[in-house]
């Protein structure tokens, strides 16, 4: 028999085991149609249906409403099968437009019995029979719980042990509301390791039902939820328990009692929108609450033929509706799931059966009125995911629809298009409605618009694919294939018309001036590229220019006339989108060439200075590269030549020369300012110790052996850092000074980008923009590295490697300060003068940052007292007053103050007491210092061994940081911070 001949109805007979056939439908679903509602990792699939199937039926066990007789209520949630309906038409079907699948008993009675005999596993109806057969009576109808039993997969025995669980957890509470039972914690109460075949199974169902109240009361709370809370930490500790090995149930348990606690204290928490305190949350949270409901809802789908829903559709809803109070699920919420599990059934079942399409269309109606009431936000996740998803997946095929439905997809060759637009259609209407910012005329014209957008997209998919076809077929010249194309486009607008565009007329006024508009535009990109290369007038070109205007005619036709059928004033302006080719071939091919030849000859000069340049200036007063001279006047001579062309050819192309230059000018300013990175010059953070608290007579002596036995290494010019008497010259390296050429290289390029763009007469001003906008950072960037260069590495002798090393009284700013205002002046002499603010400015940086790395990563052979703080404040102000009288005005004062701001908050900590460091650490650290504790304290302690973890440092020192507090312990030269250090990080002593 047909697939549509079968019953939509189910018999006890039937086995609970899906078969072979949904399974593979199940993947073939995930495959092509993801769930839009996210997705809870701790549960699969398999495991949200059976516990969907726990709620459902704990659901339904009220139904009768407090009847006395508990078992029997337990036993079924429906007190039997549908009671003289058997034969009656579905209301929901009805509603839904979807057909009946039940033979009447009437007409159909002997075929039904024949076939019974000739195939036994036939789909039967509710008035056959399920049981074994007695003398003068038929076996009982299916109830509608069996029904549900059956399409969740749900086996007789896992059904049976689940009533029996529910009838022991409900003696003496009839008529308990459903919502104020946590199944999942009901279940471990009262099923016991025996019920099962072995300890393994029992393991994994007590672990399944942990991960679900995890699922629903701390990775996916309705409420707002603390992850410290303690309820979650006593139930992580059980859960950590239960995933080792099955925990005891017993209500003696010491982990149950643990369990049970965490539980209602979570489940039983009262918030905004959580309707009081009368029902307890555990699986109402979204993306959990709306994935199990998906999962009941796809039951009303027959699991032996998935394109038929089931004649008992109205009582599986009126049973799943039950759930509601227990998943937080509202109408609104039902309809947006009930539309998206008829969308995925028509599409995993192959788009076979229109109904199905068509009764997702008719819920969206339902839709559509709840959204533009309903601010919810779970209802918003849902409903956008779901309609995005179906907008989604539509739009993919739609896109293309040539290709997806020239050959038809489950019908005739426009059916299956049909249904997918007015899905896609009324999703996205429904979306965009909801977007409170959407105006009204947007509102109006979606479907419109859309369907303008897939004519087009689906046109341009077309002509790529003749397009690549006509070029793969054999070795045509580039003409022939223009030629044989432009017949190919005609012919292709002539199918669009007789075969889409009347299905796409329902919803755009000129589906065929689209087309031809779009088609024309497609086949105009082909032809321009083609005429870029020629360069000398060929009989081949006269045929493709013949072969073009013909089809732009007929193109042209097509849009006029559909456009004179239609009222719309948006019908007719798509004839103006129509723009007619431009030809002049002769001329625009000339230029191209032109442009090219130019454009390598740049590209050749810029391959030489990758492979030549030196960065030796030409002269002192040219202090720059030379291969930017050479660049920049190639670049004049070619704007000027431009310029010299007649206007109405050069006005189409100035833009394509703009663009060839400045990608030639980018490359070669990265190039210029490829220099490496200021990290290549800072040196490592040295271990965090603590002062070694040496005797007075131990002071003496190092004092005196010192200068003898630990002379800085390698100082320049063999001049050690004490030696005062030394006047320093200038310590700027030949790699130092390679930057700063770098730096006026960069300054000459951007000068003469503003001359040649002045001298585009025909471009409106201003032009290059990217390329100044690469030339002003790679100037940025290149000071910085060539600043922090000078300081650490050039200047390191005489200030980081000698700056403070056998105490602040011996060892001064002073040196330091000669040998950087000599560096400056110096550097101030290279430089151009445009170069020389920004120059400055980052080598006052660099000095900066050099100057707290004394004062805070100095290494062991720097320590400071509380009373350095004032020769240490004095040496920073010479500092920054050495830059604030750098030449005249080169960093404007108030530039200076801005950026010493956050040094002179770390030198101030160096006067504060230790006992006052300690409680400013302890400030900025209480947060991190709490939550390593609520960890157990076993995270580590940044690699120094301590109880308490080292704060991390970013290296951006600021008087609040951690880290920086920290550091300048580690540097406070007293009993104090030596016995913090230890007593709270065990830091070593110094040797």
């Amino acid at each position: 028999m047909g697939r549509h001949q079968r019953s939509g109805s189910l018999s006890v007979t039937s086995s609970a085991t899906p078969s072979s056939d949904a399974t593979e439908l199940d993947f073939a679903a995930a495959a092509d149609v993801g769930c839009p509602f996210g997705r809870v990792d701790a549960l699969g699939p398999v495991e949200l249906r059976e516990t969907a199937y726990e709620i459902f039926f704990m659901s339904c066990r009220s139904s009768s409403g407090g009847n006395t007789a508990g078992a029997a209520e337990v036993s079924s949630p429906v007190a039997g099968p549908r009671g003289g309906g058997g034969f009656g038409a579905s209301r929901v079907k009805k509603a839904l437009g979807l057909k009946a699948r039940r033979l009447s008993s009437s007409s159909s009675s002997l075929a039904a019995s024949a076939a019974m005999v000739a195939q036994p596993m036939m789909v039967r109806t509710l008035s056959q029979t399920s049981g074994p057969a007695s003398p003068g009576r038929g076996r009982r109808p299916m109830t509608s719980a069996e029904i549900m039993r059956q399409q969740m997969r749900v086996t007789e025995q896992s059904d049976a042990r689940l009533r029996r669980t529910l009838m022991r957890a409900v003696v003496g509470q009839v008529g308990r509301r459903p919502d104020t039972i946590v199944l999942p914690l009901e279940l471990l109460r009262q099923l016991k390791p025996a019920e099962f075949a072995d300890g393994e199974e029992y393991h994994q169902w007590q672990f399944r039902q942990v991960k679900l109240l995890e699922a629903g009361l701390i990775l996916h709370p309705s409420l707002p939820l603390d992850r410290l809370n303690s309820a979650v930490l006593r139930f992580r500790e059980v859960m950590r328990a239960t995933e080792i090995r099955a925990i005891d149930t017993a209500k003696s348990s010491d982990a149950m009692r643990t369990l049970t606690s965490a539980v209602h204290a979570l489940a039983w928490r009262s918030g905004v929108g959580s309707g009081g305190g009368d029902a307890c949350h555990w699986a109402d949270g979204y993306p959990l609450n709306v994935l199990l409901y998906a999962s009941l809802l796809a039951a009303i789908f027959d699991h032996r033929d998935c394109t038929v829903v089931l004649d008992e559709v109205d009582e599986l809803l009126d049973l799943i509706r039950k759930t509601w109070p227990t998943l937080g699920v509202t109408r609104p919420v039902h309809n947006v799931c009930l539309a998206w599990a008829f969308f995925q059934q028509y599409v995993v079942t192959g788009q076979v059966e229109p109904e199905l399409a068509a009764a997702a269309l008719a819920v969206l109606a339902d839709v559509a009125a709840d959204a533009r009431g309903t601010r919810d936000a779970v209802y918003g996740k849902a409903l956008l995911g779901a309609l995005g998803a179906m907008q989604e997946w539509s739009e993919k095929r739609l896109l293309d629809y040539h290709d997806s439905y020239e050959k038809g997809i489950g019908g005739a060759p426009t059916e299956g298009m049909e249904i997918l637009l007015s899905i896609s259609l009324a999703a996205g209407k429904i979306i965009a409605d909801r977007d409170a910012a959407a105006d009204a005329d947007a509102a109006d014209n979606f479907a419109g618009d859309r369907v303008d957008y897939y004519i087009r997209c689906s046109m341009k998919n077309a002509f790529t694919k003749i397009l690549e076809s006509g070029m793969g077929d054999g070795d045509g010249e580039p003409g022939v294939v223009l030629t044989q194309l432009a017949r190919d486009t005609e012919e292709l607008a002539v199918v669009e018309r007789r075969s889409f565009s009347p299905v796409l007329r329902r919803w755009h006024p000129a589906p065929v001036a689209v087309a031809a508009v779009t088609l024309h535009g497609c086949y105009g990109v082909v032809l321009r590229q083609y005429l870029g290369k020629v360069t000398i007038l060929t009989e081949e070109l006269v045929r493709v220019l013949q072969s073009a205007s013909r089809m732009e005619k007929a193109m042209a036709q097509m849009t006029a006339e559909d456009a004179a059928d239609c009222r719309d004033d948006r019908a007719k302006a798509i004839v103006g989108d129509m723009e007619p080719y431009e030809v002049d071939s002769v001329v625009m091919g000339l230029l191209k060439v032109w442009m090219d030849d130019r454009f390598k000859i740049t590209m050749d000069c810029l391959a030489r200075a990758k492979e030549t340049e030196s960065w030796i200036p030409k002269s002192k007063d040219e202090p720059f590269a030379g291969s930017a001279m050479e660049m920049m006047k190639l670049a004049k001579y070619t704007v000027d030549e431009f310029s010299e062309i007649p206007a109405s050819a050069k006005d189409e192309v100035v833009q394509d020369l703009v663009d060839g230059l400045e990608a030639i000018f980018q490359e070669y300013i990265s190039f210029v300012a490829s220099c490496g990175a200021k990290q290549n010059y800072l040196p490592p953070l040295p271990p965090l110790t603590r002062c070694n608290q040496d005797s007075g007579f131990f002071k003496l002596w190092r004092k005196a052996v010192l200068p003898s036995c630990q002379a800085p290494e390698g100082g320049p010019r063999g001049v050690g850092v004490g030696g005062s008497h030394h006047v320093p010259r200038p310590s700027i390296s030949r790699g130092t000074q390679r930057l700063y050429v770098r730096l006026n290289t960069l300054e000459y390029v951007l000068t003469h980008l503003h001359a040649i763009d002045k001298s585009l007469v025909a471009a409106p001003a201003p032009r290059f923009d990217g390329a100044r906008a690469a030339a002003k950072s790679a100037i940025a960037r290149v000071a910085e590295v060539a600043a922090f260069r000078l300081v650490f590495l050039d200047s390191r002798h005489s200030f980081y490697h000698g700056l403070y090393v056998r105490g602040v009284a011996d060892t001064r700013i002073r040196l330091a300060l000669r040998a950087l205002k000599q560096n400056l002046t110096f550097l101030v002499s290279v430089l151009a003068d445009r170069a020389q603010p920004v120059a400055v400015r980052e080598v006052m940086r660099a000095s900066f940052e050099a100057f707290l790395m004394v004062l805070l990563a100095g290494g062991g052979d720097r320590s400071f007292a509380r009373g350095d703080h004032a020769m240490v404040e004095e040496d920073f102000r010479s500092l920054r007053r050495a830059f604030c009288t750098c030449g005249e005005g080169l960093v404007p004062e108030e530039v200076v103050a801005r950026e010493a701001e956050a040094a002179e908050r770390v030198v101030e900590l160096m006067a504060r007491p230790t006992d006052a460091l300690i409680d400013a650490f302890g400030v900025a650290t209480s947060e991190s210092i709490v939550a390593a504790v609520g960890r157990g304290g076993d995270d580590g302690d940044g690699g120094y061994g301590g109880v308490t973890p080292v704060p991390p440092t970013s290296r951006r020192w600021d008087a609040a940081d951690a880290n920086t507090i920290l550091r300048v312990l580690c540097h406070r030269d007293d009993e104090a911070a030596s016995q913090f250090l230890k007593r709270t990080f065990q830091l070593a002593k110094r040797r």
